[in-house]
C-alpha cells in the first residue's frame, strides 16, 4: 500500500457526517487561486463534456462561459451541493467509509478534485474508482493550496511539506496503472513579489497535477 495505517490518520477522528454537517458558504482559497484554476479549467477542460466534481460544495469555479453536457457532483453536505448552479446532479457519499462510485464505468471526459485531496484516507481506492469512470484520454486535475482543516487532514499531508504534498499526489496517480505521467502545475500568486518579500501581503500558493486516462 502507498501509505502506513498512522500515514492515514486524523487529529479528529469524530464522524466526518458531524464535522460536515452544516453548511460554510464561503471559498477556502482566496480570489487569486480561484482566478488561477478557472483559466486551468478553461485550457483543460472541453465543452459539451461530463465532468465529475469530487468533493464539491457551493462553487466549483468552472468557466461560466463554457457550457457542459452534465456535471455531477460529489460531497458530504446537502445544503452546499443544492446551492451550487454548475452541478446538473449531486450525491451524498462519505469517501473515507465507501471509496466506491455508483457511477459507470468509463462515463466522464474529467474529474476535478479541489482543495480536498488531502482528507482522502484510502487514497488508492479513489484514484483506483476514478481510473475506472473515466473515459479514455479522460482527465483529472487536483488542485490545492497550503490551507485544510488540520485536524481532518491525514498525517501524511499535515506532517508534510508544500513540494512533498505535490509529490503525494504525483504518488496517488501512479498507484493506479492507467494514468499518464503525472503533470504538475505551480504557479506564484498574483502579488508583487516586493510586496510579497516585505510580508505586507500575500496570496494563497497554486498547486495542480494533472493526468489523463491512457487510451491504449
Amino acid at each position: 500500500m502507498l501509505l502506513r495505517p498512522e500515514q492515514r490518520t486524523k487529529l479528529d477522528e469524530t464522524s466526518d457526517r458531524d464535522f460536515y454537517a452544516f453548511p460554510r458558504f464561503v471559498t477556502h482559497v482566496d480570489e487569486g487561486f480561484i482566478d488561477q484554476l478557472t483559466n486551468l479549467y478553461r485550457e483543460q477542460l472541453q465543452p459539451q463534456t461530463r465532468i465529475l466534481d469530487l468533493m464539491s460544495s457551493w462553487v466549483s469555479h468552472l468557466p461560466e462561459e463554457m457550457e457542459f453536457a452534465h456535471v455531477e457532483g460529489h460531497g458530504m453536505n446537502e445544503e452546499e451541493l443544492a446551492k451550487n448552479p454548475q452541478l446538473n446532479h449531486y450525491f451524498i457519499q462519505n469517501l473515507n467509509q465507501n471509496p466506491q462510485f455508483l457511477l459507470a464505468d468509463a462515463d466522464f471526459d474529467a474529474v476535478l478534485i479541489t482543495v480536498s485531496v488531502q482528507y482522502l484516507q484510502y487514497p488508492e481506492a479513489i484514484f483506483s474508482e476514478i481510473y475506472r469512470i473515466l473515459k479514455p484520454n479522460g482527465i483529472t486535475i487536483v488542485s490545492f493550496s497550503n490551507r485544510m482543516f488540520y485536524q481532518k487532514a491525514i498525517a501524511a499531508w499535515r506532517d508534510g511539506t508544500e513540494s512533498s504534498r505535490v509529490e503525494l499526489v504525483k504518488q496517488y496517480f501512479q498507484s493506479v496503472s492507467g494514468f499518464s505521467s503525472p503533470e504538475v502545475i505551480v504557479r506564484q500568486s498574483p502579488v508583487p513579489t516586493m510586496l510579497r518579500m516585505l510580508g505586507l501581503v500575500g496570496g494563497d500558493p497554486f498547486y495542480a497535477v494533472i493526468a489523463r486516462k491512457k487510451s491504449n
